[in-house]
């Protein structure tokens, strides 16, 4: 039995099918709702906009070479940080962001394994060993 050959038109269609799907999933419906909570507060927001502009500074003292103001707007930009980490909402959407990383990790390294054993599989190789027919060939003891 022959195998289909696809295109590469044929392989971003289904890709495109596949995104679909991972888009449909409740971990990014989670994500998109944990990002709208973000946007709808106040104080986080807030906090943010702090943050940006401390960030600026601290590129500015630095390029300037003003250590002790750079250390104090660093500390600064430390207390925000960890204040931020630790509003539940902010808590929500890291998680989130690592559950669909994790869902896109997952796809990916599927389709990886899928791709070599195929190969494997096609050219006679060896699946436990992970080598392809033509390593197998080779590294039969007597073949020359």
């Amino acid at each position: 039995m022959e195998r289909a050959i696809y295109t590469k038109d044929d392989i971003i269609a289904k890709a495109t099918e596949i995104a679909d799907m991972i888009s449909a999933t409740e971990e990014v419906e989670f994500f998109k709702q944990a990002e709208a909570k973000i946007h709808e507060n106040q104080k986080l927001r807030e906090k943010m906009a702090s943050l940006k502009s401390l960030q600026k500074q601290a590129v500015n003292f630095q390029h300037y070479g003003k250590e002790s103001a750079l250390k104090m707007v660093e500390e600064k930009i430390e207390k925000i940080e960890t204040e931020l980490d630790e509003m539940p909402i902010v808590q929500q959407f890291k998680q989130s962001q690592t559950d669909v990383n994790e869902i896109l990790q997952m796809v990916a390294t599927a389709i990886s394994n899928k791709v070599t054993d195929n190969i494997l599989e096609e050219t006679g190789g060896d699946l436990l060993r992970g080598e392809t027919g033509a390593q197998v060939q080779n590294s039969t003891p007597g073949s020359c």
